[in-house]
């Protein structure tokens, strides 16, 4: 039996982005994955939102998804699009990428952090004790581990063999996802009918002036409403060519299939997101319709709230009880994604009452303040953590601030690439002393005369120090005195060393 510190059932992005957070923090983590590789069959997520891009920025990789990805204004709440381009963030646009083209770059990462992936099995069962986690595979082999990560999907045996309940809303509409060939050329693009969205698209494609241009050859992506939900059994071709009879009247000839698969916007949220020794992360937690393209970004960003925090608690620094608040914080944001993609799939209905109150959802998100709000949500940028009163900053993203430095010039992301929390004194040196806390805790003295501003909120008072979470995130922000940096010290890093 292998012992690991943490084992994640999972390699997806959630599951890979966990392992490099729990890697970069030196813990012994491990994959199981029932892929034989990262090869990914079919259409999944199409692009990551500004805070997900933020997110990899923090740990030095972004260029590495920007470098095959596309910009482009891609945030919206339903058929709405969105513009942040006047979003105070350096990655205010959206990247259209591929999932499977996601899911390797990350994969390229963990294989550098030397994360092991027991590859070609499942998890199959799990026994959880007062130490530890004892885990079955699919192959007769064993694992165990001090903690237990269920990044298995909306499907997640962890959740399900852990006891955990996922209440919701059953699903109201379905829909089919394809690739294949067809005789005839389909209108490219999206199209809605009184039966629902369609879309046709191809693998390939250039985005030129915020519209997307596809390629002239190649298989046709399908996407098709279904007239009935609730089909228990995998889509075949034949319920393909009827959906788009359906729909289209006519199927284009279709034929040469690549794959299939089916979707629904099926709506729930685990009741807990630990269990003991048992986390849930990703769709193992949460699972919804796919409309505003939140559901792999909801995913990554659980991933690094949750990563140093379950770092933490494996070596000793920080009570278990710290793993509490990654529910505290992380499910009332699914919660609200949760109910804002039902927003947006009512809002997609095709009959005059839903056509009507769509033009009012439009012409109110052409209002300055109704569109700076909602985008902030949608892309990410305007999660707040309850972290208590205080100044606008505690519990939401730190601006990537350019600092002077005494060696030079630093940006705030790239004193978080290693993953380590960091208190940041913007008034005279020396004015802090964490000493108790140095091993855990960088100390950066910096200056900086720009103005401080949030998305959505504007423009803040300037901080005279900033304690700031690996995730990114303010936990505490003070003058020039160390009342309550203590307190914030010890909640989020553990008691002072002695």
């Amino acid at each position: 039996m292998k012992d690991h510190a943490v084992v994640i059932a999972g390699a997806g992005p959630t599951g890979l982005m966990l392992a490099g957070e729990l890697a970069l923090a030196g813990v012994d983590v491990a994959i199981v994955e029932r892929r034989p590789n990262q090869e990914l069959a079919g259409s999944r997520a199409g692009g990551l939102s500004s805070r997900t891009l933020e997110v990899f920025d923090q740990r030095g990789i972004v260029d590495r998804f920007l470098a095959e990805g596309q910009i482009a204004q891609v945030t919206g709440f339903a058929v709405t699009r969105l513009d942040i381009s006047d979003f105070p963030t350096r990655h205010n646009y959206g990247l259209g990428l591929r999932q499977k083209h996601i899911e390797r770059i990350m994969a390229g990462w963990v294989s550098e952090l030397a994360v092991p992936i027991y590859r070609s099995r499942e998890l199959t069962c799990f026994v959880q004790d007062e130490t530890g986690v004892t885990i079955e595979l699919s192959d007769g082999a064993s694992l165990r581990a001090k903690y237990l990560v269920g990044c298995d999907g909306g499907r997640s045996v962890v959740r399900k063999a852990a006891g955990i309940e996922f209440p919701g809303w059953d699903a109201t509409t379905s829909s089919i996802l394809a690739e294949a060939e067809m005789t005839e050329e389909p209108p490219l693009g999206v199209h809605r009918t009184a039966l629902g969205i369609h879309a046709f698209g191809r693998e390939k494609y250039e985005i030129r002036d915020g519209k997307i241009v596809f390629a002239t050859e190649g298989p046709i992506g399908i996407m098709v409403t279904e007239k009935n939900t609730g089909a228990t059994t995998e889509p075949t071709l034949r319920d393909l060519s009827e959906a788009l009879v359906a729909a289209c009247g006519t199927d284009y000839g279709i034929h040469s299939l690549t794959w299939i698969s089916r979707f629904t916007d099926m709506s729930r949220q685990a009741a807990a997101y630990r269990k003991g020794r048992v986390l849930l992360a990703g769709d193992a937690a949460h699972v919804h319709s796919p409309v505003g393209g939140q559901g792999l970004n909801t995913g990554v960003q659980d991933a690094v709230n949750l990563g140093w925090k379950l770092a933490q608690v494996v070596k000793g620094t920080s009570p278990e009880g710290l793993l509490d608040s990654y529910h505290a914080e992380r499910h009332p944001v699914a919660a609200r994604v949760v109910r804002t993609t039902m927003a947006q799939v009512a809002l997609q209905r095709t009959d005059d009452r839903t056509e009507a109150l769509g033009d009012i959802v439009l012409e109110l998100l052409g209002m300055e303040e109704p569109r700076k709000r909602i985008a902030a949500e949608m892309s990410g940028l305007g999660i707040h953590y309850d972290l208590g009163e205080g100044h606008p900053l505690v519990g939401r993203r730190m601006p990537d601030l350019d600092l002077v430095m005494a060696d030079g010039p630093m940006r705030v992301f790239t004193l978080l690439q290693n993953a380590r929390p960091l208190l940041l004194n913007l008034g005279a040196p020396g004015g802090f002393d964490i000493t108790p806390w140095a091993d855990r805790v960088q100390l950066i003295d910096a200056a900086y005369a720009g103005g401080w501003e949030l998305p959505a909120i504007g423009a803040v008072d300037a901080p005279a120090a900033v304690l700031i979470r690996p995730d990114g995130y303010v936990a505490w922000v003070g003058n020039r005195t160390q009342s309550d940096l203590t307190d914030a010290l010890t909640t989020w890093f553990g008691p002072p060393a002695a």
